[in-house]
């Protein structure tokens, strides 16, 4: 026992050193580098950039669920350390390798030598295949909005779109840069963009305005019929717009979302995903979900559309005209966090639905939690009271118990938001729970 103890002290020593000549390392890089400026909190893009990190399965009862990199709740104090993620092998002596990992959340030194476009693997099932989509589809306007991404990783986000996408459905992509630091977003990037003419929109804020409220920038310039929400750090699959749009031409009520593939942080490898469902904790935390095999039944098998009770926030497509007919976001959340949730709880109780689409697929850079930021966790605590508050009936108690500390806490002004609920008539919380996900109840019940 004396032994084990010691070699535990000995191990959390060597961890504690590590980090500190880490850190160091990357403070005396970033002054170093006097041409660009110092990133403040308020300007990493690990605030709202931050992808669901898709983590091995892990068992829950007879349930297997492919858990993200869960987010910070008000009273979590772990916090998540690149030790852990890492690996044993990573170089912790490159210092321009770490403080790329600092600064954009993933590897940019491979990221620069894949370049503007790569070819990635179809990761669909055959028989998708075999599917075919009008050809006088509806057109889409693509809104990516981005704060300090890396420059390659942005460029081939768009780059895949333009490449693997056919032009006659795409009416715009709408860039929201929303105000970048760094000197590669600006003319550099204008330039790079050229070729692109006629198709691209940069609009480029004039103060801070995080996530949310970006793209609700982005969406009040959009022209065409559908609204597709893209992260900055994406790169599409093979025809992965045509199955969206045209689900949204049989149902304009319903909102779709591809299957989100994983696009490692570290090696930058496109890797396939299972097809999985979103679903949320007490905490409102976002999870992956299996889908239950009776949904894969069928002529379709697994090409058939998933219902699911959650979105991810980055991907999704609406028809413009619903997005604005169930009150876009809600405009009082502060950041990033909890606004995807806000928004499936309001499409479901509202008279929508909310489904993935097997057949589209789109590679998502996954970023890790490098540093337990402040701001982000009181976005997301405040965020999560406004959905409590507005769009869970008696079921805020189950929040509560679950978060005892924030029942006290602010969370602005939501009578707009609850007129908006009456007004458009929505169900009850315990309707969507019997109705959409009464796993919630037996998984998660107290």
């Amino acid at each position: 026992m004396r032994n084990v103890i010691i070699q535990s002290l000995l191990y959390g020593s060597l961890t504690l050193g590590v980090w500190t000549a880490l850190f160091g390392i990357y403070f005396h890089h970033n002054n170093v580098k006097n041409q660009e400026k110092k990133i403040q909190t308020k300007g990493n893009p690990l605030i709202w950039s931050l992808g669901e990190k898709l983590q091995e399965q892990s068992i829950h009862g007879s349930m297997q669920i492919r858990r993200p990199r869960e987010r910070l709740n008000e009273d979590e104090t772990e916090e998540q350390k690149p030790i852990s993620v890492l690996g044993e092998d990573f170089n912790y002596t490159d210092t321009e390798l770490i403080y790329g990992y600092m600064k954009y959340g993933f590897n940019h030194i491979v990221s620069k030598s894949l370049g503007n476009y790569r070819n990635v693997p179809d990761s669909r099932n055959k028989m998708c295949h075999q599917k075919h989509y009008p050809a006088n589809l509806p057109t889409a306007s693509i809104i990516i909005c981005f704060h300090n991404e890396e420059f390659n990783a942005l460029l081939r986000t768009v780059s895949s779109i333009m490449t693997l996408t056919p032009h006659h459905i795409i009416e715009e992509i709408i860039l929201v840069d929303d105000m970048s630091e760094y000197d590669d977003l600006k003319e550099k990037l204008d330039y790079h963009l050229e070729i692109f003419r006629g198709k691209i929109k940069v609009i480029r804020n004039k103060k801070r305005e995080g996530l949310i409220r970006a793209r609700l920038v982005g969406a009040s310039r959009a022209s065409g019929d559908i609204l597709v929400f893209l992260d900055s750090h994406c790169e599409v699959n093979k025809i992965w717009l045509e199955p969206l749009l045209d689900a949204i031409v049989k149902d304009p009520k319903m909102v779709v979302c591809p299957i989100m593939d994983v696009i490692d942080y570290v090696t930058l490898e496109y890797k396939p995903s299972p097809v999985v469902r979103g679903v949320f904790n007490w905490h409102l935390q976002f999870e992956w979900d299996r889908v239950f095999s009776y949904e894969m039944d069928g002529p379709d098998g697994p090409t058939r559309p998933i219902r699911s009770p959650a979105m991810v926030g980055g991907l999704f497509a609406i028809h413009r005209h619903y997005f604005n007919e169930i009150g876009q976001y809600d405009k009082g959340m502060n950041l990033w966090g909890g606004e995807n949730l806000e928004l499936s709880l309001r499409i479901w109780m509202c008279g929508g639905q909310l489904f993935l689409l097997p057949c589209s697929r789109v590679g998502h850079i996954n970023k890790p939690y490098f540093t337990n930021q402040g701001e982000i966790k009181k976005a997301m605590a405040y965020n999560n009271l406004r959905i409590v508050h507005v769009w869970l009936d008696e079921y805020k108690e189950q929040f509560f118990l679950q978060n005892p500390r924030l029942k006290s806490l602010a969370y602005g002004n939501v009578s707009e938001r609850v007129e908006l609920r009456k007004r458009l008539g929505c169900k009850s919380f315990q309707w969507y729970l019997d109705t959409v996900f009464p796993e919630l109840e037996t998984s998660n019940s107290i």
